[in-house]
């Protein structure tokens, strides 16, 4: 009973101390606050099942964003299922300009929509996470290349939707 304490416990630290940034790149990856929410919470719950099997605790956030990717990816799986919402807010560095944020994330969120589900993932976790390359491979469980080669296809489609965008605003 006491090491089922313990073990509950030092899940608990970890699950806290993560849980903001976990909701943060289920939203980025899923653009519904629900759905992200949900994903969180559906991962959390993974989580726990699973936590026997990690080996070391100082591993548990790329451990437990495996778990939240592939949680949000079954949820992207089903997605015509569910509405989604614009979350280009978040993508939006702050900048001095208030109306240029407005623009961006006009043109941010639809371009955002068109990124396939693996595609959507490795640009969340390189851009919320601030993940290096490599780093994403390992908790996506994908060789490296594959990896740069999503983030580039998913880049350059972003590019092309903004370009698209962009376009069609200078011609009203």
């Amino acid at each position: 009973m006491e090491q089922t304490t313990e073990r509950g416990r030092a899940f608990g630290r970890l699950a806290d101390g993560h849980l903001d940034a976990a909701y943060r790149l289920a939203r980025a990856i899923l653009r519904d606050p629900g759905e992200a929410q949900d994903a969180t919470h559906d991962a959390f719950l993974q989580a726990w099942r699973k936590w026997s099997t990690l080996r070391d605790h100082a591993r548990f956030e790329p451990w437990f964003d495996r778990i939240l990717v592939n949680s949000c990816r079954n949820r992207l799986r089903h997605a015509s299922r569910w509405p989604t919402t614009d979350i280009s807010a978040e993508v939006v560095t702050a900048a001095g300009d208030p109306f240029s944020q407005t623009t961006d994330r006009d043109v941010l969120g639809p371009a955002l929509a068109t990124l396939s589900a693996d595609h959507r993932i490795v640009v969340a976790l390189r851009y919320y996470r601030d993940l290096p390359v490599g780093e994403i491979a390992m908790r996506l469980d994908i060789p490296v290349g594959t990896a740069q080669s999503r983030l580039h296809y998913a880049l350059e489609q972003l590019h092309v939707a903004i370009d698209r965008a962009n376009s069609r605003g200078a011609v009203r």
